[in-house]
């Protein structure tokens, strides 16, 4: 039976600034994304039986919730209802990622679904159409289809390719008792004494958008996040996570996201996993930054059967 077999990797934000929030109650931000080698795994097969089947594997809690709110079966019914297609599916996703830290694994599942189901029933959409429907799914999601380094801009839906940067080793420490839902940090963001008013216009204009594109493109910078302060206020084992990965090693460290996972930059894998060591009661991930290439190339070998 046909069968198509593809990975969902984890991201990372080099860089995450809220510039404020907009008319329609979202928040206009600013951000680098980059992909690492964390990740959740798909496999996509022919049914004969009509419907969309999803088993997850890896998060009970993940799977005990209802189907219709998964993002890999709304990515699916959303590409069924595209190309009008009745045939039966049947999904296995096997999640790595941990769930609601930061590291986009709900959205990466999302694309890599989108692209995993094109590849199973033989079909092609324009870019611009999937990078709609992607978007439809939630904001992360377009980025997923490209992978490597990208500035995304307004709710980070309208992304940016950066140039790649040499490939580094990321430690990523998930805190086992920590959950940071992202309504809250926004919140806890927005009660911030210098949180930008609310936006009544788009930050820039599209042009302006691609001119910071190309300025970014020839920046590295350290590791921002504008939801560390607040975050970290409210959760201080998080920013001990941090000081620990600094003094271990890290080149930099940071928030992942709107958490809670937080991750450090190492010189070298074995330093990574000495400073993994000091975390023995949450979940570290040992990984490295993929380029674009490397992203699509990976997303493109997946198998089909």
């Amino acid at each position: 039976m046909r069968e198509v077999r593809i990975p969902a990797f984890a991201k990372v934000n080099l860089r995450l600034e809220i510039l404020g929030e907009r008319p329609d109650g979202y928040h206009e931000l600013r951000t680098v994304f980059q992909t690492v080698s964390l990740h959740d795994d798909l496999r996509l097969r022919a049914s004969h039986k009509r419907g969309i089947l999803l088993v997850i594997r890896g998060n009970e809690a993940l799977a005990r919730e209802p189907l219709e709110k998964n993002l890999v079966y709304r990515a699916v019914k959303a590409l069924q209802l595209e190309l009008k297609l009745h045939s039966g599916v049947a999904i296995e996703l096997r999640k790595n990622i941990p769930a609601g830290r930061g590291l986009g694994g709900g959205s990466s599942d999302a694309a890599a679904a989108l692209l995993g189901y094109l590849r199973l029933v033989g079909r092609k959409l324009p870019l611009s159409r999937l990078a709609e429907i992607a978007a439809s799914l939630g904001a992360d999601v377009p980025f997923f289809l490209f992978g490597g380094r990208a500035l995304g801009i307004r709710c980070g839906d309208e992304v940016y390719p950066l140039p790649d940067r040499p490939r580094r080793t990321v430690l990523i420490v998930s805190p086992s008792n920590i959950h940071v839902p992202t309504a809250d940090a926004y919140r806890w963001l927005r009660a911030q004494p210098l949180f930008p008013k609310r936006l009544t216009k788009p930050a820039l204009t599209p042009k302006l958008w691609k001119f910071c594109a190309l300025c970014w493109s020839t920046q590295e910078g350290g590791l921002l996040n504008d939801f560390e302060s607040p975050v970290f206020q409210r959760h201080r084992p998080l920013a001990s996570i941090k000081r620990v990965l600094l003094r271990q090693g890290a080149a930099d460290a940071s928030l992942a996201g709107s958490g809670s996972a937080v991750f450090g930059v190492f010189p070298s894998p074995a330093m990574a996993r000495r400073a993994a060591l000091r975390f023995p009661n949450d979940q570290t991930f040992v990984c490295e930054t993929l380029s674009r290439e490397r992203y699509l190339r990976r997303m493109n070998a997946a198998r089909v059967g």
